[in-house]
């Protein structure tokens, strides 16, 4: 087991863009699970989780997140820093990545700071019976995929033809459950706080019952006794 690296290159060669399609998905859990303290990820933050957690916003196209989450955690514009904005345009990719939320009821506040303070215009995925007015249309493009539900699989198909191959998703565990149902994630990026939570936080994945599917361990780096662990499908 390594210490995680504190340089921003040394950071983004073990969290690397790949050649090819991919959903990575970044998680922080408990020893024991849980995903929330306080009903907010924020309690389990430790030494090295930001850094990790901005290097993968850095080297991702589009970062993909449920509306929940997005309420919950009062989501900010998807600004980052102009180091990182610089390591962007030095490998030839634009400034900033594309902020994706997905909601089927389009139940979203346009003055959240998501919104109104968007370096560049947020894409809202959405389905067919999803309100065909709404306020949250002035301050993104909506797109709908599915008829009744947000078909996840289309809209990952969307984000590929825009240009966006390189996805990384936030959660919640309501979206990264049906996103392991539909079989769409490669990679799962998981820090470990050292933290006993107990009381009745739910686990970082919930939804439709699915085939339980091999993950390979890319690595497994440690700071403080924070815990940061990748995970890939096996490769053939």
């Amino acid at each position: 087991m390594s210490t995680l690296p504190s340089g921003r290159d040394e950071l983004a060669a073990r969290y690397p863009r790949l050649g090819r399609p991919a959903l990575r998905v970044n998680f922080i859990a408990s020893a024991d699970g849980a995903v929330t303290v306080g009903g907010l990820s924020a309690g389990l933050q430790g030494p090295g989780d930001k850094e990790v957690f901005d290097t993968l916003r850095m080297v991702c196209d589009a970062l993909i997140v449920a509306a929940g989450t997005v309420r919950a955690e009062r989501y900010d514009a998807l600004r980052l820093t102009p180091e990182d904005r610089a390591w962007r345009t030095a490998q030839g990719l634009p400034e900033f990545p594309l902020m994706v939320i997905v909601s089927g009821s389009l139940d979203l506040d346009p003055a959240q700071l998501i919104f109104s303070d968007a370096p560049i215009r947020p894409l809202v995925l959405t389905h067919g019976a999803a309100p065909r007015s709404s306020p949250i249309a002035e301050v993104a493009e909506l797109v709908r995929v599915g008829d009744e539900r947000v078909d996840l699989a289309a809209g990952l198909r969307e984000l590929h033809a825009r240009g966006a191959t390189q996805l990384l998703c936030e959660g919640g565990p309501g979206l990264l459950g049906s996103m392991i149902a539909a079989d769409l994630v490669d990679e799962l990026c998981l820090t470990v706080a050292p933290l006993l939570a107990g009381g009745s936080a739910g686990r970082i994945a919930h939804g439709p019952a699915a085939p339980p599917r091999r993950m390979a361990l890319r690595h497994a780096l440690t700071r403080e006794d924070m815990l940061f662990l990748r995970y890939g499908r096996p490769r053939v």
